[in-house]
């Protein structure tokens, strides 16, 4: 005990001499719940029979194969056979991995001589950023320039670039949406910027409304913030709704009005489950408007992450920057170098997301068959976790049309924010808390994305599985009356 305060007496580095920016940005994804949660994993592993749940279930965070969902076959076929060098060449490989998992290993150790173990490219290998363009020109019917994609560890680490690229000092403020994914608050903080919040109107299904960001963005600039980008989160996160066209050229004339860079976080393309709508890529929207829209700077971003190849853990993500001044992308180029490159698997991912299997293809039946069965089953799953949280005490929950989130609203009774508030925690924090602690489920509170004063929410994932999500359902359904009856 004695060595350990002296220990800490001469710390030149402590709570308190940290970086108070880092100390100041909160991730609530990653919280004080999930700490708790990891805690309790810990004991439920060690053989601890005291609790009163026998696993935790993670509906804090958008990591499907966490979760249970299969790994893509091709995706992992082909990644296995560019990491074990000479495994493509050895006379049993056709006995083991399909035909087109062979010939594009193949095509890829040749464009990539030193492999996946060796520096690459500080955007990204050229063949990876190719096929990024190929898909991109499929996608929106205009040309992409493999100059302007740069592949990232994820795309938190490309919008983590943007922004720093965007922050000068304290008066520069960036447009996010409240509620807003937390890596966006927790980037600007960490950067010395200001976060200038634009509500989401949840009574219209989390619709945006340019009235809205006009008020924010006057707002910002009475108080001496200078606003210099607008976040777009679409489909969105926590919220899950999807935008109309017309809604996104209202967007790209406010930002060709005020200035702003137009950040679109799209990781979630491929995520729509309304039957009803659609993913349209603001790229190309942007271009549909003509050449008088060229001077609309574009930063959209998409991951490996989502969508339904969920591989969170290889890191692989992109950006592509349109309209961008060149003096801008020779400084974004020097910003990405610091880090060398990407990690190469990380980029392959995004090459095989990108260019997938096509109909002909060896593996393209079972290609299509996971695609499919992954989509639609999140599909389900987002229609039953609504209806089952709409039918709740007190709470109401817009449809997911479209990411991997509910964001129900809950009445917190005033009891229970008099007992949060005498703990020092948001209301819908010690709901949360009090959730995992009966059930083992893990959720986020709302506060850790942002809300309209006066209003409680919590984010949860729709990505247990299936024949788990009635247990889900029944157990948030039992807490949640004995919580109501607790503090009622």
């Amino acid at each position: 005990m004695i060595q350990n305060k002296i220990w800490r007496s001469m710390s030149v580095l402590t709570k308190a001499t940290f970086n108070p920016r880092i100390v100041e940005a909160e991730y609530a994804v990653r919280g004080a719940i999930v700490l708790r949660s990891n805690e309790y994993a810990k004991q439920l592993a060690a053989g601890d029979k005291s609790l009163p749940f026998d696993k935790i279930i993670a509906c804090n965070i958008g990591n499907p194969q966490s979760l249970g969902q299969k790994p893509i076959q091709f995706h992992r076929e082909v990644l296995s056979l560019v990491n074990m060098p000479g495994l493509v060449d050895h006379p049993d490989v056709g006995n083991i991995f399909k035909a087109d998992a062979i010939a594009r290993a193949k095509h890829y150790l040749k464009r990539i001589p030193g492999g996946t173990g060796a520096y690459g490219h500080s955007k990204g290998v050229e063949v990876a950023r190719e096929e990024v363009c190929a898909f991109l020109e499929r996608r929106d019917g205009y040309s992409a320039d493999p100059e302007n994609i740069f592949l990232t560890d994820g795309a938190s680490q490309a919008v983590q670039s943007v922004l720093l690229a965007l922050i000068r000092d304290h008066h520069d403020g960036i447009l996010v949406p409240i509620p807003q994914y937390p890596l966006y608050s927790a980037t600007i903080a960490i950067n010395g910027g200001a976060l200038v919040g634009y509500y989401l109107d949840e009574s219209s299904g989390w619709g945006m409304d340019v009235d809205e960001l006009k008020r924010a963005i006057d707002g910002a600039r009475a108080e001496g913030k200078n606003p210099r980008a607008l976040v777009v989160i679409n489909p969105g996160n926590p919220t899950g709704q999807c935008l109309s066209e017309n809604n996104m050229r209202d967007i790209v004339q406010f930002c060709k009005d005020e200035k702003l860079v137009l950040m679109a976080d799209e990781v979630y393309q491929e995520n729509v489950y309304a039957e009803d709508k659609k993913f349209v890529s603001f790229k190309k929207v942007l271009m549909d408007m003509g050449a008088g829209y060229n001077d609309v700077e574009l930063a959209s971003f998409h991951s490996t992450s989502k969508g339904f190849t969920g591989e969170c853990g290889r890191r692989g993500g992109y950006m592509e920057l349109v309209n961008f001044n060149p003096d801008a992308m020779e400084q974004m180029y020097k910003l990405v170098s610091v880090n060398l490159c990407s990690n190469i698997e990380g980029q392959l991912m995004v090459a095989l997301m990108t260019n997938p299997p096509v109909e002909g293809d060896e593996s393209y039946e079972l290609y299509a068959a996971q695609r499919d069965g992954i989509l639609s089953s999140l599909k389900r799953r987002a229609v039953k976790l609504v209806a089952a949280f709409n039918e709740l005490e007190g709470v109401t929950c817009n449809a997911a049309e479209g990411a991997m989130y509910t964001f129900p609203k809950i009445t917190v009774p005033e009891k229970a924010v008099e007992e949060a508030k005498a703990r020092g925690v948001a209301p819908d924090a010690f709901y949360a808390m009090s959730l995992l602690d009966a059930t083992g489920i893990v959720v986020v509170p709302g506060s850790g994305f942002g809300q309209e004063d006066g209003t409680f929410h919590f984010r949860s994932t729709i990505l247990p599985p299936e024949e788990a999500i009635d247990e889900v359902i029944e157990k948030t359904a039992k807490f949640h009356a004995e919580f109501m009856d607790l503090y009622r």
